[in-house]
């Protein structure tokens, strides 16, 4: 008897929308219609969509693109804007951390640190509005919250080795 496996395998399983659990009419309901896209089906669910994000996930993506575009940007212009250069030396260029005879100040000058703080601050940001998003998700919907925990763990990893350890080091 074939079995159906949804991983790297070559049968493709398309049958009726499903929305998913209804959202709550207080809600803002989701967005986008459903598509079924033949390579994604090749690796996973060919079905995208709807999707509903919440103001907090609206909020988190906003601020994960200001993170991202900062520091896209400071790295083009430290190539003098060339995108070739900028391509060349992708692997090697970085947004660098205030210089130690600065200590720690809150408010570093933007080329001495100020841009890695700025964006450090907004990927954080963005990363514990994702955090709530998926734990509110998981409460509205009546699923366990084991995932967002566990998610936190992560993002608290991530605070220690990007903020908290450089701030005791000194």
């Amino acid at each position: 008897m074939a079995e159906y496996q949804n991983i790297f395998n070559r049968v493709q399983v398309h049958g009726p929308v499903y929305a998913g659990v209804p959202v709550a009419s207080s809600a803002t309901g989701r967005a986008g219609q459903t598509i079924v896209s033949y390579w994604i089906g090749k690796i996973g669910d060919a079905r995208i969509g709807p999707v509903y994000l919440g103001l907090t996930g609206v909020a988190s993506l906003i601020f994960g693109f200001l993170a991202f575009e900062i520091i896209g940007l400071n790295m083009l212009a430290s190539v003098n804007w060339s995108p070739i250069e900028f391509v060349r030396q992708l692997p090697g260029l970085a947004l660098e951390p205030p210089p130690d005879e600065l200590g720690f100040c809150v408010l570093c000058p933007l080329d001495q640190g100020g841009w890695w703080q700025m964006a450090g601050f907004f990927m954080t940001t963005s990363v514990l509005l994702w955090w709530v998003r998926t734990y509110r998700r998981a409460t509205a919907l009546g699923m366990g919250t084991h995932v967002a925990w566990a998610f936190m763990a992560a993002i608290w990893l991530m605070i220690v080795i990007g903020f908290l350890r450089p701030l005791l080091l000194g």
